[in-house]
């Protein structure tokens, strides 16, 4: 950013010597002084290179920074794959695990422990689950499957959850799916 800054004083100073230089030649060759014609000529000339110039520095900060908006949408997962990868790790080993182990009450201890971590890992990145049974029903988070008869303290109440509901940094990203009482 800097660079380009330089970049675009130093084209706008030789230019400037540039025009300049001309008017002095114009003024030397000619014995004849300046007319205001030529004087405004040669604004409009510079004006124009100016012009020129700053439009094309505007595209190629256009470009650059769509450019970097790629980059940024394509490595956004980056950070969450990372700590994903040891939870993946844990799964294969537990996978193995079952294949040799017959003690059923270790192999569900392993899958806590693996379950927990990647539940810690999703909620060190912004994901939050949604609490969603006993609250009333409201169409900004929750989405009715179906409803069912339940007495007069139940209705408008979600009874059941059929599918968790999910807030990412506060914003919901995945609304409960619930059976609410009428």
């Amino acid at each position: 950013m800097k660079k380009d800054k330089q970049e675009v004083e130093e084209i706008k100073s030789n230019d400037e010597i540039q025009v300049n230089n001309e008017a002095e030649e114009q003024m030397e060759t000619s014995s004849e002084p300046i007319t205001e014609t030529q004087k405004l000529e040669a604004e409009v000339a510079e004006a124009k290179d100016k012009y020129i110039r700053l439009y094309s520095e505007f595209e190629n900060f256009r470009r650059r920074t769509a450019k970097e908006k790629i980059d940024t949408i394509m490595n956004a997962t980056e950070g969450l794959m990372k700590e994903l990868i040891p939870v993946m790790d844990d799964f294969e080993r537990a996978q193995k695990s079952m294949e040799t182990s017959e003690d059923l009450k270790a192999i569900k201890e392993g899958i806590d422990l693996i379950f927990h971590k990647f539940q810690k890992t999703l909620a060190s990145k912004g994901l939050k689950p949604m609490e969603s049974k006993d609250q009333t029903f409201d169409v900004e988070l929750h989405e009715c499957i179906t409803q069912f008869a339940a007495g007069e303290d139940k209705k408008g109440t979600v009874i059941d959850e059929i599918e968790k509901g999910y807030y990412l940094n506060d914003k919901v990203i995945r609304y409960a799916k619930v059976v609410v009482g009428s």
